[in-house]
């Protein structure tokens, strides 16, 4: 029998009290002990209360010790307290202990795994083989970026891309390190990495003839025996997640642009891998080098708030953050980088189609409710609950009645640039007002700029159809409830046509609907426009629309009808 703790083990061989009842007016116990002993010599003790006697022995040979007791058997008790009193003096635990097995052994106990986190492993310094693997190509392939038997490096391990992570602007990386503001790869096989260029830009903003070719001020790669010299013996190791956006505020202060490229195709990327190894590690903190001082907030003040309510165990930091390391003149070590660069992303063939960021990160296969771990944070924390989709439309939260018929929610634009015309925004007003008479829905107009931040959350959250003309208030489709009936009608001047907000549509399980004027367009799974037309009436503030037309869509959607 085996006790122990973290300061003592402790064996005996035989431990034994037997008790035995010799009659109803004398108890007598036995105490056998085969392996310890109390003291060298006998000991004796003897306690005289009138005609009572108690004796205790114990000898260092092992012999049976006879207690005789002639009252109550309370006096078997004292002796139980007797001899926990020595074991305790011994640093015995008997129940106190997680340790403590009985009868065998106790096994080696791995450390707890926590939730969303990875643990790191510094390998020893020995030949061993690490595996590691080349993003697919653009047709669908893969290569093995298998390294050779070698002795990784001595300040941490290979620099390695898991299968099939990466696509032109979203690039997940294991061991990324950092040094004086330039990333350093460690391979012993280049070859196997996707192209600088599709992996990194240089920061500048967007503009025509402006040259983003990285150089070696971005990005590195180094062998194993050329990391001392350049990164040092030693390296900060940062744990986790890391997003680091290796862009300027240029498009980072956009409300569209953050959640609905940068946040949403980096998920994509990170789910793709979650559903291999069947664990999505959420982001720990969200590195922007080249925001200072809050640069990268929207004007609407909306992004930063919505951060913290999807991502609320996550940092966000800035400029600082990166300057700081490049003070200290010390290597930094990332466990797993999501690095995204939008240069970078529109160097993937499906951009030129859809102009779009996230066009690359279209082609990685993920679960149909990829986004729900984010729509269902962000709505928990801001709401306190989170409502879902339920029958006919309607949607429903934890053990409240549903809503008792779907809301259409019209996002007005009359306020700001590109808005319908007048007479046309009346009309559609009415003929969507006209549903709620008819008992088909619960219709709602409004103007996201003068609701508070809780309460658009809460309209999106409600919601089954959005109707509006294109614009960043459509983003809020992020957080509708998805269901055979959600559904996004966007309005363009007739001819015109941008894929921003139907990528949001399919994403996140929503059917999409463009208008020119009474003229409808849609697409199944695998189809899709045929490019963009920002033609000269894009942006113009007469834009037509026939609002009966608008209300046929929702009327067959809410039944079911229209596919």
């Amino acid at each position: 029998m085996f006790y122990s703790n973290r300061s003592t083990r402790c064996t005996f061989s035989a431990f034994q009290i037997a008790l035995r009842e010799r009659s109803s007016h004398g108890l007598t116990c036995s105490l056998i002990s085969g392996s310890i002993s109390l003291t060298a010599k006998s000991i004796s003790t003897s306690i005289a209360e009138g005609a009572q006697t108690f004796q205790f022995t114990s000898t260092a040979s092992s012999l049976p010790t006879m207690i005789t007791l002639r009252k109550e058997r309370i006096i078997c008790l004292g002796i139980f307290i007797i001899v926990t009193i020595i074991l305790s003096t011994m640093k015995i635990d008997f129940l106190g202990s997680d340790n403590m097995i009985w009868q065998y052994e106790p096994p080696l106990r791995a450390p707890p795994k926590e939730a969303a986190e990875k643990v790191v492993v510094t390998p020893p310094a020995a030949k061993t083989t690490t595996t590691t693997t080349a993003p697919p190509d653009i047709n669908g392939g893969s290569a093995s970026n298998e390294e050779t038997e070698e002795k990784p490096p001595a300040i941490g391990r290979f620099t390695t891309i898991p299968d099939g992570s990466h696509v032109e602007g979203f690039t997940l990386v294991d061991n990324l390190y950092l040094r004086n503001g330039t990333f350093y790869v460690v391979t012993s096989d280049v070859s196997k990495f996707p192209p600088v260029r599709n992996m990194i830009s240089l920061p500048l903003k967007l503009e025509l003839d402006v040259n983003l070719e990285p150089t070696d001020e971005q990005l590195q790669f180094l062998s194993a025996e050329d990391v001392e010299s350049a990164l040092g013996k030693h390296a900060i190791r940062v744990e986790g997640l890391t997003v680091i956006v290796y862009d300027p505020t240029q498009f980072l202060s956009h409300f569209y642009h953050w959640w609905g490229e940068i946040i949403l195709g980096a998920w994509r990327i990170i789910s793709f891998e979650g559903s291999k190894t069947k664990e999505i590690l959420t982001p720990k903190r969200f590195l922007l080098p080249f925001s200072v001082k809050g640069e990268f907030r929207d004007p609407a003040g909306i992004n930063a708030p919505l951060m913290r309510a999807a991502f609320p165990h996550a940092s966000i930091e800035e400029s600082d953050y990166w300057n700081d390391h490049i003070t200290l003149n010390a290597t930094v070590v990332f466990d797993r980088v999501m690095l995204i660069s939008r240069p970078s992303a529109h160097r993937h063939p499906w951009a030129d189609r859809w102009t779009k960021m996230i066009a690359g990160t279209m082609n990685i296969t993920v679960t149909k409710d990829f986004w729900a771990p984010i729509r269902q944070s962000l709505v928990q924390n801001t709401l306190g609950y989170v409502p879902e989709a339920w029958r006919e439309g309607r949607t429903v939260h934890g053990v409240k009645e549903p809503t008792p018929k779907p809301l259409v929610t019209y996002i007005s634009r009359q306020d700001v640039r590109r808005r319908l015309a007048t007479d046309d925004h009346e009309a559609l007003v009415k003929a969507l007002a006209d549903l709620e008479v008819e008992g088909i829905c619960e219709f709602r107009e409004v103007r996201m700029e003068q609701l508070s931040l809780r309460e658009q959350i809460e309209l999106a959250a409600r919601s089954m159809i959005f109707v509006g003309v294109h614009g960043n208030g459509l983003t809020h489709e992020l957080w509708m409830p998805p269901s055979d009936r959600s559904t996004v009608i966007e309005i363009f001047h007739p001819e015109g046509y941008s894929f921003d907000y139907e990528l949001l549509a399919r994403n996140m399980g929503h059917r999409h609907y463009a208008i020119w004027n009474d003229t409808i367009i849609t697409y199944p799974d695998g189809k899709y426009h045929d490019g963009v037309n920002h033609n000269e009436h894009f942006h113009g503030n007469d834009i037509p629309v026939h609002g009966p037309t608008v209300a046929k869509i929702v009327r067959e959607r809410l039944a079911g009808k229209s596919p």
